[in-house]
């Protein structure tokens, strides 16, 4: 782990080629660096299970890296705009994690520039390798119903809002379950306020009815027959209303 790297440590080569990932341009690589600085940062840790080359880093996307990142207040997730990103600015993924934050979903927005989105850093573990860590807990299920709730409210708060992640089908990188048992809903790049929003009936198949977390899951959540279950989810989403939510609960065994 290579740590406390000071911003005018960033100009090494290996160091330069993640921070303009994947195409190195030095005007490019003095403007990031010019606005970490204004955004109070001193250095970046180079940590994490993913890798660019020999270094290490916590996430790589479609839009951004993710690097761990010092301010003068403590650590916080810096995600520097790819070079090949398919937008300009880091603006809209800003927004709508400024939104979600007024709801209490996402990791606090810290700040923004062009090229860069600062925000809380969350330690912990992928939704999919919490659930494989922990099962053989002899307290597990009920742990699991606790963070399986938290994420379907939080997902409930953001349809009420209009916000729809837009990725949480696909959930597996984007739900983070912290040290204390508590879920993060992340990445926020392809959020919008235009298309109705689905947050609940997209987790609810990634949780429950489609793919290898569901199998996971169903191994200690028992609920009603699926095809109940679907109808359930449908009423919500013509409905939106509290009843129906606290129904879709009720079929997953998550409140009595």
């Amino acid at each position: 782990m290579t740590c406390r790297i000071p911003l005018d440590g960033l100009f090494e080569e290996k160091f330069a080629q993640i921070i303009c990932y994947p195409k190195y341009d030095a005007k490019d690589l003095a403007t990031r660096i010019y606005e970490m600085k204004q955004s109070g940062i001193e250095a970046l840790c180079f940590t994490g299970d993913k890798k660019i080359g020999n270094v290490s880093i916590l996430g790589k996307g479609h839009v951004g890296i993710v690097i761990l990142a010092y301010t003068r207040t403590g650590r916080a997730a810096l995600k520097i705009r790819r070079t090949d990103a398919d937008r300009k600015t880091m603006r809209h993924e800003a927004d709508m994690l400024k939104l979600a934050n007024s709801v209490n979903v996402g990791p606090r927005l810290m700040g923004f520039t062009e090229n860069l989105l600062l925000m809380e850093y969350v330690e912990g573990l992928l939704f999919p390798t919490w659930m494989k860590k922990i099962k053989e807990e002899s307290d597990s299920s009920e742990r699991i119903r606790r963070v399986l709730r938290e994420v379907l409210e939080q997902c409930r708060r953001l349809d009420e809002i209009g916000l729809d992640h837009g990725e949480l089908s696909r959930a597996s990188r984007h739900i983070i379950v912290d040290y204390e048992d508590n879920p993060w809903i992340l990445d926020f790049e392809t959020a919008s306020t235009s298309r109705k929003a689905s947050n609940v009936t997209s987790i609810c198949q990634f949780l429950f009815l489609k793919g290898k977390t569901a199998e996971l899951i169903n191994e200690d959540i028992s609920f009603k027959k699926k095809e109940n279950f679907i109808f359930l989810l449908r009423r919500y989403k013509r409905n939106r209303t509290r009843r129906d939510f606290d129904e879709i609960l009720k079929a997953c065994t998550l409140i009595r």
